[in-house]
């Protein structure tokens, strides 16, 4: 009884080897407990960063200032005359006794999210990759990376426009009202721009992805080119939480430059990809038309093959 757990731990083992296990079958159960395992390496990875960033949101690392002034500086932009309390300082609105820790957690929680997004970006990719081709796995340390860099760079485009966001939406009945933002809506409005902007910038490289595994070709993609930057518009005008017109404009124009970098690069794998072969000549062929076969029948020899002789010894 002592053995058979190590012995389980062993097939396991076994099963996640590719040596052993090129193909990287499994049952439905044996499915299960890798999603468990993955999912639970890729929790522990957020949690650890939720740890730093907590402790990273009041405390200065050595040039980088603290996270919590990261996240203010955006609302101290805002000219300090429309303010409230501008006199004493830059601060946010706690209306509760509890809301600075849970807003401490959350932006640590968010910031070790995005810290650590290789290694849960990683877990990720290594669930579905068992399922794929030798050919497509290669792609993984290339995802993780672009993925991370595109997840940062949207965040920080979202970052750079949140200070011009603010002052105009503020701007209306300046001779009226004060700002004094609490630090719930306030950290919720961020956090919500970072996402969005970070988990739109994805989606190229999903489509950069499903080109390279042979899912989209260049041609559906051509021909999808007008509906995916009319797509691109209409998700930012929904999807940006801010009513400006600043936030919505910069994702729609960063993602349209982003996906016209997406199509090109699948124009590039394809035109490598059939270079040389038969497929070249069929790529740029609509669904419906004949394939280019040499439908001329061969000659027939009608010269009557010579019976052979048996040789008798």
């Amino acid at each position: 009884m002592a053995d058979s757990a190590p012995k389980s731990r062993r097939d396991r083992r076994r099963k996640r080897s590719r040596r052993l296990n090129p193909d990287g079958t499994m049952t439905l159960i044996e499915h299960i407990y890798e999603f468990r395992r993955r999912l639970g390496w890729a929790l522990l990875a957020v949690l650890a960063g939720g740890i730093f960033g907590f402790i990273w949101f009041n405390t200065r690392m050595g040039p980088v200032p603290s996270l919590g002034s990261i996240i203010n500086d955006p609302y101290c932009a805002i000219p300090a005359d429309r303010r409230l309390g501008s006199t004493e300082g830059c601060y946010l609105l706690q209306t509760v006794p509890f809301e600075a820790f849970m807003i401490q957690l959350k932006v640590g929680l968010a910031g070790g999210a995005v810290l650590t997004s290789p290694l849960w970006l990683y877990q990720l990719w290594a669930f579905i990759a068992p399922g794929l081709y030798t050919k497509e796995r290669k792609y993984a340390l290339t995802f993780v990376g672009f993925a991370s860099v595109l997840f940062a760079g949207g965040a920080v485009l979202a970052y750079l426009l949140i200070p011009h966001a603010l002052q105009l939406l503020m701007g209306f009945g300046n001779d009226f009202f004060i700002t004094g933002l609490t630090g719930d809506k306030y950290i919720s409005f961020v956090l919500s721009l970072l996402i969005i902007f970070g988990v739109s910038f994805e989606l190229p490289l999903l489509l950069v992805m499903l080109n390279f595994v042979g899912v989209l070709k260049y041609a559906q993609l051509k021909r999808w080119r007008r509906g995916i930057i009319m797509a691109v518009f209409v998700f930012a005008a929904f999807a940006t939480p801010g009513s400006d017109p600043f936030s919505m404009i910069a994702l729609a124009g960063a993602l349209t430059v982003l996906a016209e970098l997406a199509i090109q690069i699948a124009r590039v794998h394809d035109k490598r990809k059939y270079r040389g072969s038969e497929s070249e000549e069929w790529a740029g062929l609509d669904d419906n038309e004949a394939a280019p076969f040499d439908y001329t029948p061969s000659s027939i020899d009608d010269t009557p093959a010579k019976p052979k002789t048996e040789d008798v010894t």
